[in-house]
């Protein structure tokens, strides 16, 4: 009689299979990206009207989906219901449309309906489907091959790797029209006034940077027992060196004060110009806040100092900070 271990144990290897099964299908997706993929991305790039994505099931699913990634990233769509649009809501689509179709059979009834329909306003098809000789990829502009050589249900017949598959590809026509696009992060921000996303992607540098009694600076004579007291006043951790013009000439971190102790008792009376780093990453004030926090991340830096156009020190951005408004 089998135990409840042994029935687990065969789940958890049911999970890891499937997992198995849909990171192949996703990896065969990647040769598939090629000249219909390109004429794919063409004709988004070309319509005058809006990407109208429909599909029934759980590629409707995978449907609502794309078409808010297309909408969200600077091309107009919506998602149509095939079922919906036979009666009566396929007054949504006109002339100037194209319509991405999503089905995995190319078979399914309520969607070839559509498709007949779209044919006589002369609205271009793009399908995603995993049967190349069927009646929407026959009546399609355009076939975007996501087949798979088996779905992930222990049945066989849920669809779960067809629909990941549909997905990934779906995200690589978006990412394909965004590059075309040259869609900024202004852009983006733009589409989220609201929300974590926007906030993160519209934010600069300006407005995070530590000003006034945030801010610790010190001149390249001062001693690092004062730089030190500096970096402390200001909760900080590190400090700008300026040079007798105010314009950046290094920057001092806690970690080199320290690391500089460690080498000799008498480190805190040398001047700041002696430890300072005189190089460091910088940031300018317009700039994302999001791409100097990559930088910051990449570089392993835990402060940065923001200067102008004549290299004078305007703020510090200090990576505690970002990472504290959920910038990440």
């Amino acid at each position: 009689m089998r135990d409840q271990r042994e029935d687990l144990s065969e789940a958890l290897a049911r999970a890891r299979e499937a997992i198995a099964i849909e990171a192949s299908a996703v990896q065969a997706l990647a040769e598939r990206v090629d000249d219909d993929f390109a004429r794919a991305v063409a004709l988004i790039l070309k319509c005058t009207g809006r990407v109208v994505v429909t599909g029934m099931g759980k590629s409707g699913a995978v449907g609502r989906k794309l078409a808010a990634t297309l909408a969200s990233t600077g091309t107009p769509a919506l998602f149509l219901h095939p079922a919906e649009g036979l009666h009566g809501d396929l007054g949504m689509v006109a002339a100037g449309d194209v319509l991405i179709v999503l089905s995995q059979s190319g078979w399914t009834d309520e969607v070839n309906a559509i498709i007949a329909a779209m044919k006589r306003i002369e609205v271009p098809i793009i399908a995603f489907t995993g049967r190349l000789h069927s009646p929407l990829a026959d009546q399609a502009a355009v076939n975007i091959n996501v087949s798979v050589e088996r779905e992930a249900c222990p049945l066989g017949l849920a669809p779960t790797a067809s629909t990941t598959a549909q997905m990934v590809m779906g995200d690589a026509l978006a990412a394909a029209v965004m590059t075309s696009r040259r869609f900024t992060r202004e852009d983006f921000a733009a589409l989220h006034p609201a929300g974590a996303l926007g906030d993160k992607a519209g934010r600069s540098v300006a407005e995070l940077m530590r000003q006034g009694d945030a801010l610790a600076t010190a001149g390249e004579d001062t001693w690092l027992r004062d730089v030190l007291f500096a970096i402390t006043s200001a909760r900080a951790g590190a400090a700008a060196v300026v040079d007798g013009q105010a314009r950046l000439a290094g920057i001092i971190t806690d970690g080199d004060i320290r690391r500089a102790l460690l080498s000799d008792d008498e480190a805190l009376s040398k001047p700041a110009a002696e430890v300072m780093t005189r190089d460091p990453k910088l940031a300018g004030p317009e700039e994302p806040a999001i791409e100097a926090l990559q930088l910051m991340k990449e570089y392993k830096i835990g402060d940065m100092p923001v200067i102008d156009e004549e290299r004078r020190v305007l703020g510090m951005l200090n990576l505690k900070d970002m990472l504290d408004l959920g910038m990440e």
